[in-house]
């Protein structure tokens, strides 16, 4: 035996790999670098206004840092977004290598009479005026073991702890180490280790991360681990731990169970529930907050009706780094209903017009009213008292959207969206009233090599 094979005949199990699987792997199968690469190109146009209709009434501490437009009027703007993505295959052999890569192009079609830049579509300059055009670029270097995958690099990420958000112009990015492994039959290991975030509307890598509601002094890293077991395609558990150096310790519980009454009827629940609390430094104050949220939803051929509830137990909102790490069932268009010990409830309608001879389109209709926020013990010197949270404050919000994407013919994949959101409030929260309209048009691309 040689001396590499015998390295990796101690490794092997180790990392929980038998041989059997190994022969049944998906490296065992690879075909090669550009022989399993694949390109994808995504155009994606939006145009998104905001009407702030009582200004900085709402949270007047936190819209002080708002820009004065966003404070007071409209925000307004349209814009091009190109995304081109390259995920190489691996190479043959014990451990295969592969590289994803992706550029990412912004431009400006329209400043809404100078009042871009509010909507954070686009990116902006040093002086906080929107940029014509901004771009990105990155890759991530991988690695393959039987069907374990270690990847290095500006990447994106989808766990409930740390997600890339894709719901604005271009996407969000991270940095560092990311593992997954389906090496357990029905069973899925992940975690990681990242050092940044890059926002959806920037073009440099070196801004730390991107935290929601706090504005305390940033961690430099942030850790996860997680685990996903699906015995059954109606059935799904996640667990997650992570850890964002020196602010919190933040864990997570999910499971979606789905039971079909027959042909034409079936019964969804989804819970998800967050356990955060501060470590380390507390860099951004003392945090103890539970929130949880348990969503059904009833299905009837065409029809889906969702009733929803939510809570938040602490004198902290509910915080996540990235912009897409919240899987609680309120968090919706304009409002996360996070706030310190909010309570909230979800009304739903999804209506899919296939069954009336157009296929591909569906209409929704939301609606979440959240009270009993108080936010009058928040940490004085922690990153959350700027909020200007208060007692007893209360909240809603509406969303409507039609979805339509075509079916067939060269234009097949192409997405029409259109939303129209409307949220209201009193001085006790933390969120600006306002309507938005948004429209937005999706043309992808992908072919193989």
């Amino acid at each position: 035996m040689s001396r590499l094979n015998h390295g990796a005949a101690l490794l092997l199990p180790l990392l929980g790999i038998t041989p059997l699987a190994l022969a049944e792997s998906a490296q065992s199968s690879a075909k090669g670098f550009i022989e399993d690469s694949t390109w994808g190109v995504l155009n994606r146009s939006v145009f998104d206004q905001r009407d702030y209709r009582h200004g900085a009434s709402n949270g007047a501490a936190r819209n002080a840092y708002k820009p004065r437009s966003e404070r007071n009027g409209k925000a307004e703007e349209w814009a091009y977004g190109l995304m081109g993505t390259f995920q190489s295959g691996f190479t043959q052999g014990l451990i295969g290598v592969g590289v994803d890569a992706h550029a990412y192009l912004g431009v400006q079609l329209d400043s809404g009479g100078g009042r871009a830049g509010k909507a954070r579509l686009l990116g902006v300059d040093n002086d906080g005026h929107p940029k014509n055009e901004f771009s990105r670029a990155g890759a991530a270097v991988k690695l393959r073991m039987s069907n374990t995958v270690l990847s290095y690099g500006e990447q994106r990420v989808k766990t409930p702890v740390f997600s890339s958000s894709d719901s604005r112009l271009l996407p969000e990015t991270a940095t560092g180490f990311f593992l997954t492994s389906t090496e357990i039959d029905k069973v899925k290991l992940v975690a990681g280790h990242f050092n940044e975030s890059t926002d959806r509307n920037a073009s440099s890598h070196d801004r730390g991360f991107v935290v929601n509601y706090s504005n305390g002094r940033q961690g430099n890293s942030f850790d996860l681990a997680g685990i996903v077991f699906s015995p059954a395609d109606a059935f799904t558990a996640s667990l997650y731990t992570s850890r964002y150096e020196d602010t919190w310790n933040q864990h997570y519980l999910g499971s979606t169970f789905t039971h079909a009454l027959d042909e034409r009827r079936s019964l969804t629940l989804d819970l998800n529930l967050y356990r955060t609390t501060d470590t380390g430094k507390a860099l951004s104050g003392s945090i103890d907050n539970t929130t949880w949220s348990l969503i059904s939803r009833y299905s009837q051929g065409p029809h889906t009706f969702g009733l929803g509830y939510q809570a938040v137990d602490g004198n902290t909102p509910f915080d996540y780094v990235t912009r897409g790490a919240i899987f609680i069932g309120n968090a919706v268009q304009m409002s996360d209903f996070n706030a310190p010990n909010e309570k909230s409830w979800q009304a739903r309608y999804d209506l899919n017009l296939g069954a009336w001879g157009v296929p591909g389109l569906n209409l929704t209709a939301l609606y979440v009213r959240g009270f009993d926020i108080d936010g009058s013990h928040v940490d004085p010197r922690g990153g959350y008292a700027y909020l200007g949270y208060g007692k007893d404050g209360k909240h809603w919000e509406r969303d409507l959207e039609a979805r339509y994407v075509v079916q067939s013919g060269k234009a097949k994949g192409t997405t029409f969206s259109l939303r129209h959101n409307m949220h209201r409030g009193d001085t006790a929260q933390a969120e600006l009233d306002g309507d938005q309209i948004r429209l937005a048009v999706e043309y992808p691309l992908t072919g193989r090599f």
